[in-house]
């Protein structure tokens, strides 16, 4: 809370003195200071009250009963007081502290007191309306607020966008959008009044209303970005392409508009047309050569497109003009490193990675790198470092660490390893979701079925969501020709989960070959591999083709996954039974 002194001196130090007499001869009081010094005469709107003992007590009882949070003490004697004198600074004073204490009625009256003693204040009608508004008296408000435009004509801009705040919390949107029109209708010549309009009526949900408005403002002020940039967030709703040509449209006039430029920039992202995208970045890099929004834009385009030098260039100097946070940039150079071959390079860049959403992915990849550098130990030792190392790290991202783990100890060839320490973790944490998951599909690898099954239902028990449980549990049916009509309705619940997913799709494709419904299952794996081309739903597809005498279409199939994925062992082990 303000301090309440301060007020004192404001509204309680005038004393009476004589002051020259007026055309009509009547005899006006001048101010004092406290010590008796002249001061500037008093505003014409100011009463003129003789500062008795009385008021000298209110006022110290209410500043001394705010200083010691009697608020309620203060309220009601600054109310008297504004009652009393019909002073503006009193009224004022009285609002605020009400309003300060949630005493609503009492603002509202006090505020109707500062408006009845000083009408030409704009801050006394807007804290007026606002209360009005607040108490659902909209026609009452009107009055006020058109006074209020009236008043701040020389900034009647502001002044609109002000009302348009307050109005925008109102709860009756429609009716928020009528009292709009009615204000705004004296200034028909004037955007802002029209983008306004705009806002409202989006408010209200009436867009065609609203781009109607936004148009009228465009027209009125041809080159404001502003109305430009809402008319194409309005057309977004309904049709891009519409936004885009906006935009478009709109930067061959205004070459330099960069506000617009951004947002057909990020427009185009949306759209997937990323060379474009990257085009449009880039002028706006030239620019302003360190604009670090544009320099981001570009790198991470530059990602997206393979285009790795560019990327590089653009994350470092993100990093030489400093961020607030540094770290995603990292992350970034540490996926560039390690996608062109610079594995110890990018384990620099992941470990530079000290906090944030990516701490724990850096965490991961340093751990698969340093395993696929031959450095087992290294690996797991990371990952036990950050499992420890972030005091705030949730319980499942531990997991997550614990389950990277085991997954390395498991491509390492040490199955048992990677058991044991599921199977420990497991022990203190019977029914964790993930845990189950991953213990299943380890003892798969053991030939363990029993543990298999047993992990998968009852993670079916606690998850009857899970479309992975049901479809890893029907696919090791599927899989060993055990059960197929059991094999069947567990993946068909999981499509039914989860229709799109690929590995379910893979699933169903290979449980109707082993049923012998070869074409329906070509059906499913080429849609699955679409979807993911994943070398394992490759090793399917082509055994099915090569069942059905389409070999040349295996050996194809087979091929191109190879050459992505050399060393999957399933593709490699599916080529070796067909082709020795």
């Amino acid at each position: 809370m303000v301090l309440l002194s301060s007020a004192l001196i404001a509204c309680a130090s005038p004393v009476w003195a004589e002051e020259p007499a007026d055309a009509g001869g009547k005899q006006h009081e001048g101010i004092v200071s406290p010590h008796g010094t002249e001061s500037e005469t008093a505003p014409a709107n100011l009463p003129r009250l003789e500062l008795t003992p009385k008021l000298l007590y209110q006022f110290l009882l209410a500043e001394i009963a705010g200083v010691r949070s009697n608020v309620s003490l203060a309220v009601g004697t600054y109310l008297e007081l504004a009652r009393t004198t019909r002073d503006p600074r009193v009224a004022k004073r009285a609002t605020e502290i009400a309003l300060y204490s949630r005493q609503l009625d009492t603002a509202l009256e006090a505020a109707r007191i500062w408006v009845e003693a000083d009408g030409e204040s704009p801050m006394a009608r807007q804290m007026l309306a606002g209360l009005l508004l607040g108490n659902q008296r909209l026609d009452e408000a009107a009055s006020h607020l058109a006074k209020l435009l009236d008043l701040e004509s020389a900034n009647l801009p502001d002044a609109l966008q002000r009302i348009s705040r307050i109005l925008a919390r109102h709860s009756d949107k429609a009716a928020s959008l009528r009292l709009i029109e009615q204000l705004t209708e004296p200034y028909p010549g004037v955007p802002e009044a029209q983008f306004t309009r705009a806002q409202a009526a989006v408010n209200a949900g009436d867009e065609a209303r609203a781009l109607d408005a936004i148009e009228r403002a465009q027209a009125l002020r041809p080159e404001w970005e502003q109305a430009v940039l809402f008319k194409a967030q309005l057309q977004q709703r309904k049709s891009s392409k519409q936004a885009m040509e906006t935009l478009q449209s709109f930067l061959v006039d205004h070459p330099k508009a960069r506000e617009v430029r951004f947002a057909y920039a990020r427009t185009l992202v949306g759209e997937k047309r990323y060379a474009e995208a990257r085009h449009e970045f880039a002028a706006l890099l030239e620019g302003s050569r360190d604009d670090p929004d544009a320099l981001y834009a570009l790198a991470l385009l530059s990602m997206q497109l393979n285009d790795f030098v560019t990327a590089e260039t653009h994350f470092k100097r993100l990093l030489e003009h400093g961020l607030s946070d540094p770290n995603p940039p990292r992350y970034y150079l540490g996926q560039i490193a390690e996608n062109t071959q610079r594995p110890d390079e990018a384990i620099q860049w992941y470990g530079a990675v000290i906090s944030g959403e990516q701490f724990l992915q850096s965490r991961l990849r340093i751990a698969t790198l340093q395993a696929q550098l031959g450095r087992l130990d290294e690996a797991r030792d990371t990952l036990q470092r950050a499992a420890s190392a972030q005091a705030g790290m949730s319980q499942s991202d531990r997991v997550a660490l614990l389950i990277a783990e085991a997954q390395l100890l498991g491509n390492a060839g040490k199955i048992d390893a990677a058991m044991d320490l599921l199977d420990t973790r497991l022990a203190a944490q019977p029914d964790h979701p993930e845990l189950l998951y991953e213990s299943a599909m380890m003892a798969e690898k053991l030939g363990r079925n029993d543990i298999l099954e047993r992990n998968l239902r009852k993670l079916i028990q606690l998850k009857p969501d899970h479309a992975h449980a049901y479809n890893a549990l029907g696919y090791s049916l599927a899989d060993r020709g055990e059960r197929l009509e059991e094999a069947q309705r567990l993946i068909e619940k999981a499509l039914e989960l989860a229709p799109d997913d690929p590995f379910i799709l893979d699933s169903k494709g290979w449980l109707l070959y082993r049923r012998g419904d070869r074409n329906g299952a070509v059906d499913f794996l080429n849609k699955a591999l679409v979807l993911r081309p994943d070398p394992e739903i490759a090793a399917h597809l082509g055994e099915v083709l090569w069942s059905m005498g389409r070999r040349e279409e295996a050996l194809k199939t087979w091929n191109e996954a190879a050459k992505a994925h050399p060393a999957n062992a399933v593709l490699t082990a599916t080529i070796k039974k067909f082709v020795p």
